[in-house]
């Protein structure tokens, strides 16, 4: 069957209707990406009244700190474990719901609700429970014969940031999910019933290769927000403590760049964690999206 084709009605009608894509990108993304670059290039006095051009001096002075390289490895161990844990869940959460078949309608919208919670205050309430003093988890852990301190263990307080941060993208993995389960033809798994295949081989045969592009796409998006956007979270939980044990790159961006007045050098961080990124992006387009079959 030979696709429908849109066609306007004037040549400047695409354009138009692109506009306000491009306005946004271009204002929120293009254009402060364009300052970071520049201000990285240049020494900058705390107040901002003077700079003095510096080149490559800022990415330099990156390579020889210990602490920054210390939270370049930080980060991509947060990176990987939200990711798995935040893609895991939504998984297995996707596919209990799938099983319930249209018995599943509060069960989804419980599952929904923790997307609505702003980072910080996700951070706020892992805080909460996990509190030394108060938390209610940190007692029954107590209870159980596991000491919780995370204000003095760097190990425990790295593993409170990442649940609270894999448990704020549960839910978006868990809505991908469960569309592309849904979409699944069900004569396909019936067929590999009727063939003998048992639920744990209809999994990894036929439900897994058939999410594939929802898993490829999940997996470019945990990532990002992994290195992007858990700043909140982090600085409402553990401020990035204790020490520098929670201290991933784009939370040093800030210590530097805000309380440690250091603009061109946040700058240059902030410019590297891009490329990160931007590299990472490109590195799973190129290996494993051909794997993938759409």
């Amino acid at each position: 069957m030979q696709a429908k084709r849109v066609t306007f009605p004037g040549k400047i009608t695409p354009y138009l209707l692109l506009l306000p894509q491009v306005a946004v990108t271009l204002v929120f993304f293009v254009w402060p990406a364009g300052e970071a670059l520049v201000s990285s290039l240049f020494a900058q006095d705390a107040f901002g009244l003077g700079s003095s051009f510096v080149g490559l001096a800022n990415f330099a002075a990156l390579l020889r700190d210990p602490a920054y390289l210390e939270a370049v490895g930080v980060s991509f161990l947060f990176a990987f474990c939200v990711t798995a844990l935040a893609m895991g869940l939504g998984l297995a959460f996707a596919a209990a719901a799938d099983a319930l078949g249209k018995a599943a309608g509060l069960y989804q919208v419980l599952l929904v609700w923790p997307y609505a919670v702003a980072p910080a205050v996700a951070g706020v309430l892992w805080l909460f429970m996990f509190d030394p003093s108060v938390g209610m988890v940190a007692r029954a852990l107590r209870t159980a014969g596991l000491p919780w301190n995370h204000t003095l263990d760097g190990g425990q307080a790295l593993t409170l940031v990442i649940l609270a941060a894999a448990w704020k993208q549960v839910s978006y993995n868990f809505l991908f999910f469960y569309a592309g389960l849904r979409a699944i033809p069900q004569g396909a798994l019936e067929a590999a019933a009727l063939d003998g295949a048992g639920p744990f081989q209809r999994f990894r045969h036929i439900v897994l290769p058939l999410i594939a592009p929802t898993t490829f796409f999940l997996l470019v998006v945990n990532l990002t927000y992994a290195f992007f956007d858990t700043f909140g979270i982090i600085h409402a939980t553990t401020g990035g403590g204790p020490g520098r044990a929670t201290t991933i790159l784009v939370y040093k961006v800030f210590r530097d760049g805000f309380e440690g007045l250091d603009l061109g050098g946040s700058s240059a961080q902030s410019v590297v964690l891009l490329v990160i990124v931007v590299a990472l992006t490109a590195l799973q387009f190129r290996h494993i999206e051909r794997k993938v079959s759409y």
